[in-house]
């Protein structure tokens, strides 16, 4: 399982920052591709951002590249995604994902709210 949390919490305002982090428990997230995906308020989950284990490649949604950056830290087992020059249709809830061999693993959602 994942245990997530949001840093800088808060009131966001448009233009700000803010970091969601995710740790694996008990299990080694480096075997891993992994990703992220968003879901606003009566829209389907969209797909934010993805990199495979091998950390060759990291893609990125239209929508957030270039202000979104998406790591992961082996020795931790963990996985950030880093939200810069926040919008406001950038507010939807957060979810982390694992992915190997045909199996996905989800973290609990993260609420991201940014002020309009």
């Amino acid at each position: 399982r994942f245990s997530c949390r949001r840093l800088g919490g808060g009131l966001v305002q448009p233009g700000g920052s803010l970091r969601l982090s995710c740790a694996a428990s008990r299990w080694t997230l480096g075997y891993y591709a992994i990703g992220w995906f968003r879901q606003a308020p009566g829209k389907e989950r969209e797909w934010v951002s993805c990199t495979s284990s091998s950390r060759g490649v990291t893609y990125y949604a239209d929508s957030v590249k270039g202000r979104f950056t998406l790591s992961r830290d082996n020795a931790k087992s963990t996985m950030d995604l880093q939200m810069n020059s926040l919008k406001p249709e950038d507010a939807a809830v957060y979810f982390c994902n694992a992915y190997q061999n045909g199996a996905n693993y989800w973290g609990k959602g993260t609420l991201v709210t940014v002020s309009s």
